[in-house]
């Protein structure tokens, strides 16, 4: 499973991408792998956000005592947190799905060029190639920093 910059992206039955020789980038084949992934990721996330809410109303519980109460209020609060930043994240792989239905996935939203393959791999969601993604983290670590 690849570990990637967001935790919550570890699909199981994940293939690495086998380029043909003289294949063609983002070609059909290529874009259905991308698909695939994208697909299964907001499959997964759609699960987890079920078994939270499933979690939740099994369990919550009236505890006499207050440091209980406290302890599940924070739990849930923690849960309802990372199923938010979830539910941002099941909003970007369908905007990235769109983008391998019109044909502009895979390419830099900056400079044009081609993401590639591995960087897709180990984040499908990622917009901007290695160098502008690198400038731009820089970029922000001067303003904000």
């Amino acid at each position: 499973m690849p570990v990637t910059e967001d935790k919550s992206f570890a699909l199981s039955n994940f293939e690495p991408y086998k380029e043909k020789k003289g294949e063609e980038y983002m070609g059909s084949e290529m874009k259905a792998h991308f698909k695939m992934i994208l697909n299964n990721w907001k499959q997964e996330l759609m699960e987890e956000a079920d078994r939270t809410k499933m979690h939740m109303q099994t369990d919550a519980e009236n505890y006499a005592d207050p440091n209980d109460r406290a302890s599940q209020e924070e739990e849930f609060s923690l849960e309802l947190r990372t199923r938010d930043r979830e539910r941002k994240l099941i909003k970007k792989i369908e905007k990235t799905i769109e983008l391998i239905e019109k044909d502009d996935y895979g390419y830099c939203e900056t400079c044009g060029i081609e993401i590639g393959v591995r960087r897709l791999e180990a984040r499908p969601t990622a917009d901007l190639c290695i160098d502008c993604k690198t400038l731009a983290e820089i970029k922000e670590r001067q303003i904000g920093g």
